[in-house]
């Protein structure tokens, strides 16, 4: 070969190289960036747990997704809470999270935020940083301390154009799930359980009684007009009547054997809800919710399970009569506009 050819061969070689780097390079730019989680709140069992699924769970749903920072202070004066925070700190930091000192702090380091706080009371004041930063935001249950808290942090949502999401994670039980997408038809009616241990900061069913509440509006659907309660030591009971004269019972317990499930009626069969699925199920629909900010639950939905808790609330005081859905929220949102207003988020 001659020496001229023999250059332009090596000419060849080299170009093919920079363009084989030049493509590489594009590739890596074109991957996406990971999306840094942070979390408010370090004193509740779900911590660890979303945390291990994102930080180090390899599967395609929940890919992309590192939780790098935490403010440990949840919830200051509910002693079963507080006292874990040191616990849950250990285990996270050794999951690579930094430890912040503040929700600001925090902001400045991630691109979301999964609000842990155990206590609902602190929730409304912790979440406006974030909403007021662009910051989308899971709110674990119970999204606040009083159905009034529940209705100015939707309203701060829409004020700072920042949406939000909160759910318990047996609304992502695999059986409520078929049930809701129509596996026994339209639902007719549903009777569901769940333990509903009591806390003195929380309106009653807020505390524990939200999981099986849950349950029944994710198997019946929105649309609930009122609420009758009866309440014994040991256990609840709560009919909520829906449009359509469809019924829908919440059964607490606080005594003997207990779980999570309940049976459901449709037009075409009748079935059981089947078994809680455990923790993940949630953290695939943050990490939906996180890339697109379309929330899987209505807000209109979550503002009404909290209504049909407040409602029982005030069933109970007065006697077990009826209560609307519609009075407990009208009583309730000047009451959120003046929370609102309090901190500063309207004037």
């Amino acid at each position: 070969m001659s020496a001229s050819l023999r250059l332009l061969s090596l000419l060849g070689l080299a170009s093919f190289v920079c363009c084989l780097m030049a493509s590489n390079r594009d590739l890596s730019a074109a991957e996406p960036e990971v999306i840094k989680v942070g979390i408010i709140g370090l004193d509740t069992s779900h911590v660890p747990s979303f945390t291990k699924t994102f930080n180090q769970d390899d599967s395609e749903d929940v890919a992309g997704f590192k939780v790098v920072a935490a403010y440990p202070k949840g919830s200051t004066v509910i002693e079963s809470s507080y006292t874990r925070i040191p616990q849950y700190t250990e285990q996270v930091k050794e999951m690579g999270v930094e430890i912040v000192q503040s929700i600001d702090e925090l902001i400045e380091k991630v691109d979301v935020v999964m609000l842990e706080t155990n206590d609902g009371n602190p929730h409304l004041e912790q979440v406006i940083p974030c909403l007021k930063a662009g910051k989308r935001t899971f709110i674990d249950k119970p999204i606040a301390g009083s159905l009034a808290d529940t209705l100015a942090i939707f309203k701060a949502a829409e004020i700072y154009k920042t949406p939000v999401f909160s759910s318990s994670s047996l609304r992502f039980a695999p059986g409520a799930q078929e049930i809701r997408n129509g596996s026994i038809g339209d639902v007719l009616g549903c009777d569901a359980y769940s333990p509903a241990s009591l806390d003195s900061t929380h309106p009653d069913l807020y505390w524990y009684g939200i999981h099986g509440v849950e349950t029944l509006f994710t198997c019946m659907g929105p649309g609930c007009k009122s609420v009758v309660r009866t309440q014994s030591e040991n256990f609840e009971g709560v009919t909520g009547l829906w449009e359509g004269g469809r019924i829908g019972t919440f059964r607490g317990i606080r005594t003997g054997s207990s779980g999570y499930g309940g049976q459901a009626f449709g037009t075409k069969g009748i079935r059981e809800i089947g078994k809680y699925g455990g923790y993940r199920p949630l953290v695939v629909e943050m990490a939906k919710f996180f890339k697109t900010g379309e929330a899987p639950v209505a807000d209109r939905e979550t503002i009404e399970i909290y209504a049909f808790m407040e409602a029982a609330d005030e069933s109970k005081r007065q006697g077990g009569n009826p209560v609307t859905l519609e009075e407990v929220i009208k009583k309730a949102e000047p009451e959120a506009d003046a929370r609102l207003k309090e901190l500063g988020v309207i004037k």
